[in-house]
């Protein structure tokens, strides 16, 4: 029998849906040999099916769970590789993106970028996770504005949501709040200083280290771009953002 609740406090009845599914897979109460159905996961959280549809699709994007067509979904443990086809893409868009804020980004993007990182270091002082990924998500999407391309703005946005629903963040993997945030502070000092290599240094040099330590902790990884073991990815709550 399974049971599933819908969270507290979340945005939308979509996202409790999420939440609900990903919280069900780490109970071991949705299992990979199982197949079920909208119906009966809308009557599990007392909601309509258009929510749970919803859901699904994210889900699915994520390659958490699998569609099936007039049967339902199953779920499907996403391996190292897809973190690391993720931060693939990142690694070819972000860094020039970094150099472009800091040869071309006016005063108010830099003020938004300054104050981004501001509300990052005050996170790590009250030891707040999830203020913390709040502005680690806003950071990084001043840092993509910033950049000058809203296209490439908008891919970062989607592959930085897939990430946190496919796994933990990687303070899991023993990185401290401040670790993290020390990563960050090369990257905002050379756009604020104007100083296009570095940023673009900087910033790849986060991405890839990032990158390595999340497919560690879904189980032998290797840095972004090199083969993988595949190994299945551990179910959890999803952080806010991922860095």
């Amino acid at each position: 029998m399974v049971e599933l609740s819908l969270p507290r406090g979340a945005t939308s009845l979509a996202d409790g849906v999420v939440d609900a599914v990903r919280a069900g897979i780490t109970a071991g109460q949705l299992r990979t040999d199982e197949t079920y159905s909208v119906y009966q996961l809308a009557d599990l959280l007392g909601v309509s099916r258009s929510p749970v549809r919803e859901a699904l699709l994210r889900l699915a994007e994520a390659g958490l769970v699998e569609i099936t067509r007039n049967r339902g979904f199953r779920v499907v443990l996403p391996r190292a590789r897809d973190i690391e086809e993720i931060f693939d893409l990142r690694l070819a868009l972000e860094p020039r993106a970094a150099r472009r804020a800091a040869e071309s980004a006016d005063v108010t993007e830099r003020g938004g970028i300054r104050d981004a990182f501001g509300s990052m270091v005050a996170a790590v002082d009250r030891a707040s996770e999830e203020d913390f990924w709040v502005a680690d998500h806003r950071l990084h999407d001043r840092l993509m504005q910033a950049g000058g391309n809203r296209r490439a703005a908008a891919v970062i946005e989607r592959l930085r949501a897939t990430t946190a629903l496919l796994g933990p963040p990687t303070t899991t993997s023993g990185r401290s709040l401040g670790e993290i945030r020390d990563e960050h502070a090369p990257i905002v000092d050379a756009i604020l200083a104007g100083r296009g290599a570095d940023a673009e240094t900087a910033m790849r040099l986060h991405l890839e280290r990032t990158g390595v330590l999340l497919a560690r902790t879904v189980g032998g990884g290797t840095a972004p771009g090199g083969p993988s073991h595949g190994a299945p990815l551990p179910a959890g709550r999803p952080p806010v953002g991922a860095a």
